[in-house]
């Protein structure tokens, strides 16, 4: 049995003050139950301030972005011992804003994937198709590229300590969601593209769903059998929205 895991992408948003109040509503509020486990990813400069907030308490600590290189003369760039050093289990790779906005290719994300495992850190591979490539009927296509970018990278068998989470772009902050079928058609196809190389290790990676997933919506979605969780932006960013997706979490 897969354990779900529901986690928080700050995105740019937050502050010190509003760090301490978001983070001890969290922290007090987990619903009981094992079967689900909570990660907050704040922006950079409070990583080292929440993973003090979190210590000792069921809620993990991840970054939004790492730099493929271990050290050296990249001004502006994290590299993934610095994560590991301020206590960080994972860390997300591929967002679509990271793609879209940043230029990042599927190569570049591979290379960040590896960068992270390197240092012990779980990435949380992003991978999901825009509008305009889901009304061309391109989403396994798109997901296929960007899931054999790290697959001809990395091996089949690093997506043991890896999450995967589908994101539908279209979706994104945009107050659109895929129906929960619609997630669990893309959902099954990822895990059944992973069968392909690895069927047993297919079964068992956690991928999650990130396309505007609510309070409201969350139990359907996560009812759904190849849905293992959610990569959370909006509703993350308030105690009780965030804490509503985990109470569906430990129900489902």
């Amino acid at each position: 049995m897969r354990k779900i895991l529901i986690a928080g992408n700050w995105k740019m948003n937050g502050s010190t003050a509003a760090n301490e109040v978001l983070v001890s509503g969290i922290v007090a509020g987990v619903p009981e139950g094992d079967g689900f486990s909570l990660l907050v990813c704040p922006s950079f400069p409070y990583l080292a301030s929440v993973a003090g907030m979190v210590a000792g308490s069921k809620v993990a600590l991840g970054a939004q972005n790492v730099s493929e290189h271990a050290s050296g003369a990249f001004t502006g760039e994290t590299a993934p011992s610095m994560l590991k050093d301020v206590g960080c289990e994972f860390v997300i790779v591929g967002h679509s804003e990271r793609r879209a906005i940043y230029g990042e290719t599927s190569a570049d994300v591979a290379a960040k994937f590896q960068a992270a495992q390197a240092a012990g850190i779980t990435p949380i591979l992003c991978v999901g198709e825009t509008l305009e490539e889901r009304e061309a009927g391109a989403t396994e296509k798109v997901i296929d590229e960007q899931l054999d970018a790290v697959l001809d990278a990395a091996g089949a068998d690093s997506f043991a300590a890896a999450v995967i989470a589908y994101e539908p772009v279209w979706a994104i902050g945009t107050g659109m969601t895929a129906s929960p079928e619609q997630a669990q058609d893309v959902h099954k196809h990822i895990r059944a593209r992973l069968a392909t190389h690895n069927a047993e290790l297919a079964e068992k990676v956690q991928i999650l769903y990130g396309g505007s997933m609510k309070g409201e919506n969350a139990p359907g979605l996560l009812c759904m059998p190849d849905i293992d969780g959610g990569l959370i932006g909006g509703a993350s960013l308030k105690a009780s929205d965030f804490l509503a997706i985990a109470e569906a979490a430990a129900q489902n």
